[in-house]
């Protein structure tokens, strides 16, 4: 095998590093966006329909673009934010326009899933709308909430090891430099290994919080 243990446990890092970084300003966006389509939408406590008509397509836009591409569109404004347009950190912010308003879906999905009475009973105890998000909706919607983390996160996996292929660093950028294009494949078999590993163990540990927290 060509590649060192050294040069694996760099990318594994890499990827670690892309994927917990992305994942925490991607879930911002998206918890945030999540709330936002759900409270503005008709009939719900902040109805806006100016806000939701602008905020839906924008955020369908977003979801629409592969990866692959929007990382490429992206680079001016990835220069912008980071000086750079390749390695870990330049992949970070495309990770995070890419999973925030992927997560915002998912994060909607398992709001409009609380039942309705619940948000009427708090409405007539005169909770205000930002309690009913805080004390009732999110509450309520947090089994499912960790789920929707789990698959953003396998998500982000995903995505930098195709960050790899322009550069981005990780377990992605081993593959294709050192395995595709140096026909080792014994260096895409450890890669793909260690993606897969990760990718088990992210969705035990999202499936057991999950049963742990319905349980309560």
């Amino acid at each position: 095998m060509e590649v060192g243990l050294d040069i694996i446990l760099n990318a594994t890092w890499e990827t670690l590093y892309m994927v917990s970084v992305a994942l925490f300003f991607g879930s911002i966006i998206g918890i945030f966006l999540g709330i936002t389509l759900v409270v503005t939408r008709k009939g719900h406590i902040l109805e806006n329909k100016i806000i939701f008509s602008i905020l839906n397509p924008i955020v369908n836009i977003f979801r629409s673009i592969p990866f692959i591409i929007l990382l490429v569109a992206i680079i001016p404004f990835t220069r912008l934010i980071v000086g750079t347009s390749i390695g870990t950190s330049a992949a970070i912010v495309p990770l995070v326009l890419h999973i925030g308003p992927y997560f915002s879906r998912l994060v909607e999905n398992s709001l409009l899933e609380v039942d309705e009475g619940i948000i009427e009973a708090a409405k007539a105890m005169g909770a205000t709308p930002l309690q009913i998000i805080r004390r009732f909706l999110l509450p309520e919607a947090f089994a499912s909430l960790i789920l929707s983390v789990t698959t953003v996160t396998i998500s982000l996996v995903g995505a930098t090891a195709m960050a790899g292929a322009v550069g981005g660093g990780g377990l992605g950028d081993v593959a294709i430099t050192y395995g595709y294009q140096r026909f080792d494949s014994l260096t895409i078999l450890v890669t793909v290994i260690l993606l897969v590993a990760f990718v088990q163990v992210l969705q035990s540990i999202g499936n057991t919080f999950e049963r742990k927290i319905r349980r309560v």
